[in-house]
Order: structure tokens, then C-alpha cells, then sequence
């Protein structure tokens, strides 16, 4: 990242961390903030198929190891110089936001999905018939987002290693 921070980031540096080519940027976008912008919606997008996809993966593996997979995709598809331009260039962030009102999935999508999965364990006997699955998956999810809005680089055993302990807390292991 920048020494001045991500707002200082160039479409190169935001390109190269993107792995694609600049003219992409260029070609397709109205410029870096439409880029990025566009970048953040895709990215929750697929994370939010991939929770979905957890529906097939009950009665497989365990929860946590499930779950676990799905977070980290989710912190895997976005560098925390993307995250930061998204947050702090303000065309950026009004771009993203407005996707979103608009229905583009986010962080509600995946904390659906994940409830809807942990409900599909608790009827499979995985969960225990008394565990409030709303709460769990909005304190995944909420936690999700908190590492993927603070990390820094290179800190994926980091996340790693918290979310299967929060998965410990959660799932009562």
C-alpha cells in the first residue's frame, strides 16, 4: 500500500493487486472508483453464491471446517488495498453503496445463507436443536467483516486462526 494510505493508490498499483491489466480499467470503467467499486460488488457476489453452495455441503465435513472455507474465500477475495480505496475514496464507496441498495448481494446475502445453512445442520442433528443460527451466523458474518475491513497484508494465518476459534466459541467446540 501506499505511504500516503490507499486513497493514494494508483489504477497500476489497483490493476496489479487486482491481477488484471490496466486497460481493463480503462476500457470498461469510468475510471478507478467505478473500477473498484465494481471489483467489491463482484467479489461479494461470488462470495455470495459460494455461501449459498454450503446447502450442498451439509451432512459434509464438519461445520466449522464448512464455514471456515466460506470465510476465508470471502477474506481471500478482496486485497486490503482494494478494501481500502473502497472505503476511502468517496466515489468508490458511493458506487459500492449503491450497488448494494440496488441489490447487488453484500454481507446480508451471506449471513442468509449461512443461517439458512447452519438450519440445514441443526435439522441434520450437527447443531444443537437449541442454537439461536441467526446469532451465530451474524456474529460470523459481523466478524467476517471486521477482519476483511481491518487486515493488512499477509495476515491470513492471522484471520485463519481467529475465525476457527470465534467457529470454536459459536458452535459450542
Amino acid at each position: 500500500m501506499s505511504p500516503r494510505g490507499a486513497a493514494a493508490l494508483t489504477s497500476r498499483a489497483v490493476t496489479a493487486e487486482a491481477e488484471c491489466a490496466k486497460g481493463v480499467l480503462h476500457t470498461h470503467f469510468a475510471g478507478l472508483d467505478e473500477f473498484v467499486a465494481e471489483l467489491v460488488l463482484d467479489r461479494f457476489a461470488r462470495s455470495a453464491r459460494q455461501a449459498e453452495a454450503l446447502q450442498a455441503r451439509v451432512g459434509w465435513s464438519t461445520v466449522a471446517e464448512n464455514l471456515q472455507e466460506v470465510v476465508l474465500a470471502l477474506l481471500d477475495s478482496l486485497p486490503p488495498a482494494v478494501v481500502g480505496l473502497a472505503m476511502t475514496r468517496p466515489a468508490a464507496a458511493s458506487h459500492t453503496r449503491e450497488g448494494f441498495q440496488s441489490g447487488a448481494p453484500a454481507f446480508d446475502a451471506i449471513q442468509h445463507a449461512v443461517t439458512a445453512y447452519l438450519q440445514a445442520e441443526q435439522r441434520a442433528g450437527r447443531i444443537p436443536a437449541g442454537s439461536d443460527t441467526a446469532a451465530i451466523a451474524l456474529a460470523l458474518v459481523g466478524t467476517t467483516h471486521h477482519l476483511l475491513m481491518t487486515r493488512s497484508p499477509g495476515q491470513t494465518a492471522d484471520t485463519g486462526a481467529t475465525t476457527q476459534r470465534l467457529l470454536a466459541v459459536l458452535l459450542g467446540g
